[in-house]
């Protein structure tokens, strides 16, 4: 069985610090599905949950925290693989991606 902590390590590749400062912004506000009352969208509220997953050690990780982990894996892996042709630096489809902790254009 694969590991969850190891899986997510290498689909998140920004720092719990990079991606707070992403989520500040407005680009990370704009992108993403909303409930239909408004409000955050589902990769934003994921976003501060993964940085809360990378803040904890992994011995205090919950049955909840590892399916989330697999979610945002799951997430980044289909989501990269519908990749635009030509620049993608501001492109809906690289900021959703950054709202999941993954910059495509971070090596």
């Amino acid at each position: 069985m694969s590991d969850e902590v190891t899986d997510f390590g290498k689909a998140v590749n920004m720092t719990p610090a990079e991606l707070e400062r992403w989520l500040a912004t407005d680009d990370s506000k704009a992108v993403g599905q909303k409930p239909s009352s408004g409000g955050e969208s589902t990769g934003h509220e994921s976003g501060r949950r993964i940085v809360t997953l990378l803040r904890t050690k992994k011995s205090d990780l919950t049955d909840e925290d590892r399916a989330h982990m697999r979610k945002v894996v799951g997430y980044v892996k289909r989501h990269s693989a519908q990749r635009p042709k030509g620049d993608v630096t501001d492109t809906t489809w690289r900021y959703s991606l950054m709202n999941w902790g993954h910059d495509p254009l971070k090596s």
